[in-house]
């Protein structure tokens, strides 16, 4: 959006309503913030032409998939060169196991999170696959205790 076309307050509010429950009818929605629905459905649709709103999903419990394990990697890599880097990009987005994948500035080159069944499917997925990249020179993983917070 342009700076002229900039969030306001009702935005903002359609937004947060939004991410709390992205299944609200617009005739709830509008309720929610104070508008009719007419007007209400214009901004949303503005809202997602905009590239605000990207998406519509479902939250799904990882346990349900057979993926209750969560492990987050830091990964740093030796390589800078281009090839090297893209190669090693499109590798491990790939893998059915990577569930988010950042490059970042700084240590680590690069933040994993991996989702699988258990200890086992982690060691397997590490020495199997994510461990024989040419491209790395460094894994630290980091296992969860408890998740605190998950979505702003």
């Amino acid at each position: 959006m342009s700076n002229e076309d900039a969030l306001d307050a009702i935005d903002r509010d359609i937004l947060f309503h939004l991410r709390v429950d992205g299944r609200l009818s617009n005739v709830e929605l509008a309720k929610r913030v104070g508008l009719t629905p007419p007007p209400c459905l214009r901004r949303v649709k503005r809202l997602e032409d905009a590239g605000v709103i990207t998406g519509y999903r479902a939250v799904i419990d990882p346990e349900a998939l057979g993926r209750g394990l969560e492990v987050l990697i830091d990964v740093e890599i030796y390589a800078n060169d281009r090839r090297t880097t893209e190669e090693f990009e499109a590798t491990v987005a790939s893998y059915e196991e990577v569930v988010e994948f950042r490059r970042m500035y700084g240590r680590p080159d690069y933040f994993v999170r991996v989702a699988v069944a258990d200890h086992a499917a982690y060691e397997a997925f590490l020495t199997q696959r994510l461990s024989g990249l040419p491209a790395i020179l460094r894994l630290t993983s980091h296992l969860t205790m408890k998740t605190i917070k998950v979505n702003g």
